[in-house]
């Protein structure tokens, strides 16, 4: 017989998608006032982990989530809270600023890097054949906060478009291995600095977990930011392997940790975080980066909204379906439409290069929803307004939405 506290929770494909959103904050209200760090601290308890990227074709990639979800804020809110030590960077989902509490439930991974342990066989490799070089670039951080173009004796750079200097290999490997840490700078480049100058010191003195505790910690945490997920869902938020992680997500639901789901249309099994909120409605609008953690896992993406999303930067133009850089439009709990974006800084403009709506949409009120949020979004980045210059379905609606000024 099945022992009641582990049965499974029924849920039908539209709970899951509202159970979703709230776990990620999208089943609130923007604040209506000035929003400062504890809007901030709050967006990163909710969602765990914001993924950092370079492309800065609308805006670097880690601005986007904090303004869907805050809207209008000081452009230096992620900076401030960096300064302030209430998040840090490391490898988390990729590149990731992370709440300072996860430093010692990631200290496996550094280990990892450290030992060469899996994917961080190439960059230990520095640290074994070249240990004088690390030691003293080390050296050099303990003096004072470096960028890697400031490494004294760094070497020749090597080859290619990826080409890195031994120094900057030796930083890098410093960094995976948690023996520096670093924060971003007003042109993005990295300041690498000690663990002990950046962290608190009540995180740093913490006992570190055993591999099996830190992994559960993080599972935990991307199911309360998933509300339900399935293992696989739940393993990518932080990167973990997934037949280990469906191993320790078993001993999470015979702790109570967990609460075993299935969702209509599902596959796979899923898990229910016990916490997690049921919201009966879900509306507001916002344009999502395509590394908001809310759609960056495919997969589940196109399972619970039927939106089948991949980001085409690397594809070449000719073979592209909707754009270069393209923003999923959530509008009241559905991904309704898409946008090819580019910030024209020099004319003060946000280019609309596509415009592409879902079937079966209601065009004239998710057209005019979306012109609303671009001119938003316009507005947060600092220019004067929007422009659609593109083709797409729904580019002809958007221009009827006074969504182009000059």
């Amino acid at each position: 017989m099945t022992d009641p506290a582990t049965r499974p929770v029924r849920l039908t494909a539209d709970q899951a998608r509202r159970i979703a959103l709230g776990a990620q904050g999208f089943a609130d209200r923007r604040p209506s006032g000035a929003v400062d760090r504890r809007h901030g601290r709050k967006v990163f308890d909710r969602v765990g982990v914001v993924q950092i990227d370079s492309v800065n074709v609308v805006v670097r990639s880690q601005e986007l989530p904090m303004f869907a979800r805050l809207g209008h804020h000081r452009r230096d809110l992620i900076p401030n809270l960096t300064a302030s030590r209430d998040v840090f960077e490391y490898w988390a989902h990729e590149a990731s600023h992370v709440p300072v509490d996860l430093q010692p439930a990631l200290r496996w991974r550094m280990d990892d890097a450290r030992q060469g342990r899996g994917m961080w066989e190439g960059i230990a490799r520095v640290g074994r054949e070249e240990p004088e070089r690390v030691a003293d670039v080390l050296a050099q951080v303990r003096q004072r906060p470096l960028t890697v173009g400031m490494i004294e004796g760094a070497g020749e750079r090597s080859s290619g478009m990826w080409g890195r200097t031994p120094g900057k290999v030796a930083m890098e490997y410093l960094f995976w291995s948690g023996q520096v840490t670093a924060s971003r700078g007003r042109n993005f480049e990295r300041w690498y600095d000690l663990p002990e100058r950046v962290l608190p010191p009540e995180v740093l003195d913490r006992p570190t977990p055993t591999p099996t505790e830190a992994k559960q910690t993080l599972l935990e945490v991307a199911a309360r930011s998933h509300g339900v997920g399935t293992a696989k869902d739940l393993a990518d938020y932080f990167r973990i392997n997934v037949p280990e992680a469906r191993g320790l997500l078993a001993e999470m639901v015979a702790d109570g940790r967990l609460v075993p789901a299935e969702v209509d249309g599902w596959r796979h099994a899923a898990f229910l975080h016990p916490e997690a909120r049921r919201p009966r409605t879900v509306t507001g609008r916002a344009l999502l980066s395509p590394f908001d953690s809310l759609v960056w896992e495919r997969d589940r993406t196109e399972r619970i909204w039927g939106f089948r999303y991949r980001i085409e930067i690397y594809v070449p133009k000719p073979k592209r379906v909707h754009g270069y850089y393209v923003l999923p439009f959530l509008l009241d709990g559905h991904l309704v439409a898409r946008v090819d974006l580019k910030a024209d800084r020099a004319n003060g403009v946000l280019l609309v290069q596509a415009a592409w709506g879902e079937a079966d949409i209601d065009v004239p009120h998710v057209s005019t929803e979306l012109a609303a949020e671009l001119n938003e979004l316009a507005t947060f980045l600092g220019l004067d307004g929007v422009e659609v210059v593109g083709p797409g379905d729904l580019a002809s609606a958007l221009d009827q939405c006074n969504v182009v000024r000059k």
